[in-house]
């Protein structure tokens, strides 16, 4: 079955990425948006019976999704084969659950309609809920950002010649924390921490002993910034030596560049899974288009995804 590689709007350098990874030319695909801000989209190129793989990310502005449903919409009229998505940040996915009334569970609406548009595979990276794979009614693969950082934090750890250790930015992210963990072979913290109301963080308690320690937050997300610079002063004051940061998708809104300037994170790493608003000094970017290249390639094969990103595995 032929593979073809097509994308959105959403992230054209990252799947620009992926296809030379692959050493395939993307194919070709007309999308426009009309002045009252309808999206139109044509493949420019025949895909029946193929294998349509579809590179875009669903988080803001909203048109992103609905730009992807089209482009499903289009691909299963054309008479694709298969549709495998992949979507290299799923937005919405912090809106996993029913945590107050009267309130949408959006993560789950996404997958539903993804799926009913004619999807029938994804592949992500780092979920906000590793959870949200079971919204979906076909087969998700997850990817671990950790593949991707993992060579930068060998790197610090050489550099600092010190004690290092790798901190959760709340509960929820243990799982990827503890990854990083094993990986290393270091020292595993958790920040506590508590939501007063939506984009507001507290500091509650740190779980561990960040003194005389070099440590590296880690989280799937960085939105405007507040709760990852807060965390960082908060390991400084209990005796940190110097902090360090590695966000998968960096969202950077209102004003987080201007927050990371100011706060005491020494460096910060993001992926390329989100386009970066602007560069900054204290931010460096590591590609991810080799991985998803690899993932694409073995789902294309129909070989294990989940062999080659498994938590143990170098």
């Amino acid at each position: 079955m032929r593979m073809m590689i097509f994308s959105g709007r959403s992230n054209l350098p990252l799947a620009q990425s992926i296809a030379r990874s692959l050493r395939k030319r993307q194919g070709k695909i007309s999308i426009k948006s009309f002045p009252d801000g309808e999206t139109w989209v044509k493949f420019g190129e025949n895909i029946r019976g193929a294998e349509v793989y579809i590179i875009q990310h669903t988080g803001q502005p909203d048109t992103n999704l609905v730009e992807l449903l089209i482009m499903i919409d289009a691909a299963k009229r054309a008479g694709a084969r298969k549709i495998v998505l992949v979507i290299t940040y799923y937005g919405y996915g912090r809106q996993d659950r029913k945590d107050q009334p009267r309130v949408a569970i959006t993560a789950k609406l996404e997958a539903d309609l993804l799926t009913k548009a004619g999807a029938t595979r994804v592949i992500t990276m780092d979920l906000h809920a590793a959870q949200i794979q079971g919204f979906f009614d076909i087969p998700v693969d997850n990817l671990f950002g950790s593949k991707i950082f993992t060579p930068v934090v060998r790197r610090l750890k050489k550099k600092v010649r010190g004690k290092l250790a790798v901190c959760s930015a709340d509960i929820g992210g243990i799982k990827m924390a503890r990854n990083y963990s094993k990986r290393l072979g270091v020292e595993l913290l958790i920040i506590d921490k508590r939501r007063p109301k939506q984009s507001l963080s507290e500091v509650m308690n740190i779980i561990g002993n960040p003194n005389g320690k070099w440590i590296i937050i880690v989280d799937d997300i960085l939105d405007t910034g507040g709760s990852i610079t807060k965390a960082a002063a908060a390991l400084k004051k209990a005796g940190a030596k110097g902090v360090y940061a590695i966000i998968t998708h960096p969202l950077f809104s209102k004003k987080a560049f201007e927050l990371i300037q100011k706060s005491c994170i020494k460096h910060l790493w993001v992926s390329d899974t989100v386009p970066l608003k602007q560069t900054h000094p204290k931010v460096s970017v590591v590609k991810a288009g080799n991985i998803f290249a690899q993932a694409i390639l073995r789902s294309h094969r129909n070989k294990s995804v989940s062999n080659l990103f498994t938590e143990n595995k170098e």
